[in-house]
């Protein structure tokens, strides 16, 4: 009872053990991070931008993240995490398959073209790219996220077909390749200064060749 009595009087003692809070919250700092390197690119990017864009410094972010390629890793994984979140909401299957695509190419499209600031395109294809012709995780993290986009496309697409939708004739997977390469060309177009319009008409273009009967 006195022990514990001593215990509850020094409250201070046990804060100082448990060390100061942080001053940063970790998500909202990656997402900071992440926003740095889709602007600069991964070679453009330094510690010193990360830490002015966080606010937090050097010791800090190692702690935190580890280094500059272990922060970036982070952030490329983060946005593909967040990218199949938005894949699983926009391909439902209690629309048409013609729909749900649509949704799909909308919503990158208001990703790349923010209301402010220069089109950036997607991330991944932004910044991933150019690394991942000499590093390997880099180009893995990378492949995985393509493989999983088309994986996701496949699925949809044979589910259209089940019900009938588009010909079992038609070969699901080249469809599916097609579907993701129509994002990626939407990406990188926005990112060299294509109108939004003009990729819009594009989306739609694929989406009929891939719907038609």
């Amino acid at each position: 009872m006195v022990q514990k009595a001593e215990k509850s009087a020094r409250p201070d003692a046990a804060a100082k053990r448990r060390g100061r809070p942080r001053a940063y919250k970790p998500g909202r700092a990656l997402q900071q991070a992440t926003a740095t390197f889709w602007k600069q690119g991964y070679s453009g990017t330094s510690l010193d931008d990360l830490a002015d864009a966080t606010g937090m410094n050097r010791p800090s972010i190692y702690a935190a993240f580890g280094n500059k390629r272990a922060f970036y890793l982070n952030a490329l994984m983060s946005y593909w995490e967040a990218g199949y979140t938005a894949m699983r909401e926009a391909l439902a299957y209690d629309k048409p398959l013609s729909e749900a695509l649509m949704q799909v190419y909308e919503r990158a499209l208001s990703i790349y073209f923010p209301t402010r600031g220069q089109p950036l395109g997607c991330f991944a294809i932004g910044t991933a790219v150019t690394e991942a012709a000499e590093d390997s995780e880099i180009r893995s993290t990378l492949l995985t996220g393509l493989r999983a986009l088309d994986d996701f496309f496949e699925a949809r697409i044979r589910a259209a077909q089940k019900s009938g939708e588009v010909s079992k004739k038609r070969d699901a997977a080249a469809l599916a390749y097609l579907a993701s390469a129509t994002l990626h060309t939407i990406a990188i177009r926005a990112r060299a200064g294509a109108e939004r319009a003009d990729l819009e008409k594009l989306a739609h273009q694929a989406v009929a060749v891939i719907c038609a009967a």
